[in-house]
């Protein structure tokens, strides 16, 4: 626990409502033969490419929504396996964009991971790490019980698409493929998050 602690230390400069990667900011390579030896903690990503099995989501048809598409980007899984068109990805969806190295990321990932248990069915909820190291973004998954499928994203491509530069980012996808909302308003709790979750999705989340 006391070499996982070590590894999420905040060498970044913080802002009131996110965070920003430095240009100090190490970007080591997240790749599956890069691993600790310990599997991944998180989902296989494979069942993105699918709707949820208690929605009636098609998937976004060819031009639908326009530029409120998710970015034409393909991005490796945590776990391995073939990379995930996000074009691809069947709503409705909760994205949330996290790193170990920012503390309001740390602190509502528990909020995602119990409306990925909550809403199962209903919508799908999938983290992208961005610019972080395997070792870290594995620690925060074991320690805090992360079991959601996660992309990886080393060189920010997800946050520059959406032009915004600050994590934790959330966006909200409905079940046409089109984002509905992204949030940066900072560390999401579970009032909020199924809130918004209503809000942009139409999606009461069970209590």
């Amino acid at each position: 626990m006391i070499r996982r602690l070590a590894l999420l230390s905040v060498p970044l400069l913080l802002l009131v409502s996110g965070c920003t990667a430095g240009t100090g900011q190490p970007a080591s390579p997240s790749r599956p033969e890069a691993a600790t030896g310990r599997p991944s903690p998180f989902a296989d990503c494979a069942a993105l490419t699918t709707a949820p099995d208690g929605s009636a989501a098609a998937g976004p048809s060819a031009g639908a929504g326009g530029d409120t598409l998710l970015p034409e980007l393909s991005l490796t899984c945590f776990t391995g396996g073939a990379p995930v068109a996000l074009r691809e990805v069947r709503g409705p969806a909760v994205i949330n964009v996290w790193a170990s190295w920012c503390p309001p990321c740390r602190k509502e990932l528990p909020a995602f991971q119990r409306l990925h248990q909550r809403a199962d069915g209903q919508l799908r909820v999938f983290g992208v790490n961005a610019q972080d190291s395997r070792a870290a973004a594995q620690a925060i998954g074991e320690d805090f019980g992360i079991r959601f499928p996660v992309l990886v994203d080393q060189g920010q491509a997800v946050q520059r698409a959406l032009r915004r530069n600050a994590i934790p980012l959330t966006v909200f996808l409905d079940g046409d493929g089109r984002i509905r909302h992204v949030d940066t308003s900072g560390a999401l709790d579970d009032a909020r998050l199924a809130e918004l979750v209503e809000q942009h999705l139409g999606i009461a989340v069970p209590a």
